[in-house]
């Protein structure tokens, strides 16, 4: 059965980040997910969502700058050290949570930056966080994010690349996070690829194209796919990583049929 998991850095962003927990637990949804926590005490984060009832299915491990641009430094053969003080902090907050899935990102490549360096390093890095955090039952999961349109210079933008890492690491905790907004952009043909990788995929997330949008806004059939999600056995939380057309309660009539209130 389809279990969504709002986003909480893109929906109902009209709150204090604290107030959007209760907020997607009033809404229906059964889980959470977010970009960064580190703003805030990790205790006034782990009580939010305690007092939600919500799971908190994802969130990132520190990915720098983000106001500045920067979308990680996993793969930066000078941020090394940073990005192994990282992986305490977001166990932290992935303990108290009871968060069990992190994404790493690999962050964006100088268009002059020897790539075989910086993929040995993001190999290096992925070996020693998924030693680190496999006694806690967590896994890692990586992100083909699409360069065309939303983080040019990202440094891997398709799912093969993604699984030529995944394999080279050879972690059983390092997995997909497949993006169906991403992944239409850049390859198309959503469901066969979901249906090929379903094994190796530690969590999905969507947004309509174009627009990056809820669903029901573009070309996307979503029901369907849910349907084809559902039918394939998985057992994960699907995010919804989408920003709404006129707001998150106006926008989620969609998403009716899945949420625990309907």
């Amino acid at each position: 059965m389809t279990r969504l998991a709002a986003n909480l850095t893109m929906l109902f962003n009209e709150l204090p980040f604290l107030d959007r927990f209760a907020a997607a637990a009033g809404a229906g949804f059964e889980a959470v997910e977010f970009v960064s926590p580190y703003a805030e005490p990790v205790s006034a984060v782990a009580d939010a969502a305690h007092r939600s009832g919500l799971t908190v299915a994802l969130f990132n491990l520190p990915a720098g700058d983000w106001a500045a641009g920067e979308r990680g430094f996993a793969a930066d053969p000078a941020r090394v050290d940073e990005f192994a003080r990282s992986i305490d902090t977001a166990l932290e907050y992935a303990r108290a949570t009871g968060c069990r899935t992190l994404h790493v990102m690999a962050g964006k490549i100088p268009f002059d930056a020897d790539r075989a360096r910086w993929t040995e390093t993001l190999i290096a890095n992925l070996r020693a966080a998924a030693d680190r955090v496999a006694g806690e039952g967590i896994t890692l999961v990586l992100e083909p994010i699409n360069t065309r349109i939303d983080v040019p210079g990202y440094f891997y933008d398709r799912t093969d690349t993604v699984l030529e890492v995944i394999d080279a690491v050879g972690r059983d905790n390092v997995k997909l996070l497949y993006d169906i907004y991403h992944m239409q952009i850049m390859e198309g043909d959503v469901t066969r690829a979901i249906e090929r990788l379903l094994a190796r995929i530690g969590h999905i997330q969507i947004a309509d194209n174009p627009g990056r949008h809820e669903p029901g806004t573009g070309e996307l059939n979503f029901p369907w796919l849910f349907e084809r999600i559902d039918a394939l056995g998985y057992a994960g939380c699907i995010g919804c990583e989408y920003s709404p057309v006129a707001g998150t309660t106006a926008g989620l009539h969609w998403a009716a049929p899945y949420l625990a209130r309907a």
